[in-house]
């Protein structure tokens, strides 16, 4: 046997790519319900709501210091027990069980809240506090200056680090077969058991994850040139 089979590595790389949207779901999904979840876990730990401020703190120090792996058996293995729970309670309202891909969504989603968070509530505190006075003097209140003047600012500021939270996730999302969602690399896995090639099948796998990036990269590197330029004309009016 061959170490390295191109020809089996090419015919079997359209199964592996036929993966990538499932793989895709889990990061778009987890991705913008993080970034809503860490704004509201970002809002409560800079406006210091009582109470809520320290479970947040707790909250992000836990979730960014376990392995996202750790965390997927738990919601796994926990959901079940919890459900169960509920529908003694409540007289069997909730479902006996959940999808496994709705446990991955569930994990990837809370795992990327605890880094959205930080990263907006860096973005937010280095705006200028006199914006939000600007904003009252115009007379809109401290949720319309946040929503309409703070936040648009802060994302861009934040918006490298929010590719790199997703990028993370696309690649993150390899270890979701262990709770038996099919992605790129449970695919890669599945065929390269049957076939005893598992480097030509990893290959696969690398090549898409990479493509993957490599295009998001350069879309993100689009939209900041083009965020870049429109400031630069707004800049110029002012001027």
């Amino acid at each position: 046997m061959n170490i390295f089979s191109l020809d089996f590595a090419l015919k079997q790389f359209p199964a592996v790519l036929s993966a990538v949207p499932v793989t895709l779901l889990i990061a778009v999904v987890s991705m913008f319900l993080g970034m809503i979840l860490g704004l509201l876990i970002a809002l409560c730990r800079i406006y210091k709501v009582p109470v809520l401020s320290k479970i947040a703190a707790v909250y992000v120090s836990f979730i960014r210091g376990t392995p996202i792996l750790v965390q997927l058996y738990v919601f796994f293995y926990g959901t079940p027990i919890a459900l169960g729970f509920l529908n003694r309670e409540f007289a069997g309202i909730f479902p006996d069980e959940i999808p496994p891909l709705a446990c991955a969504l569930l994990a990837y989603t809370i795992n990327a809240s605890a880094y959205h968070s930080e990263y907006i509530r860096s973005a937010l505190n280095s705006i200028d506090s006199g914006q939000i006075e600007a904003a009252y003097s115009v007379g809109l209140t401290t949720a319309q200056g946040i929503c309409r003047v703070i936040l648009p600012q802060a994302l861009i500021i934040a918006l490298p680090n929010f590719v790199n939270v997703f990028i993370g996730l696309i690649k993150g999302s390899a270890v979701v077969f262990a709770i038996k969602v099919v992605e790129i690399m449970a695919v890669a896995k599945i065929i390269a058991s049957e076939g005893y090639r598992f480097l030509e099948m990893y290959f696969d796998a690398a090549i898409i994850y990479w493509v993957i990036c490599l295009l998001l990269e350069r879309l993100v590197a689009l939209l900041e040139k083009r965020l870049r330029n429109r400031e630069a004309k707004i800049d110029g009016v002012k001027g």
